[in-house]
């Protein structure tokens, strides 16, 4: 929760999107693409 305001991210969309990818098979090797600061600078659709 802290890390998403720090990287000025919504949390309740964040933790939406990212469960939502993580259901739908996101595979563990990009794992690291799903952590605030990179969702923050990446594209969210």
């Amino acid at each position: 929760m802290e890390t998403c305001k720090l990287n000025g991210v919504d949390p309740q969309r964040y933790f939406t999107d990212v469960l939502t990818r993580l259901a739908n098979g996101w595979p563990e090797s990009r794992i690291d693409e799903l952590m605030p600061w990179h969702w923050a600078a990446g594209d969210k659709d």
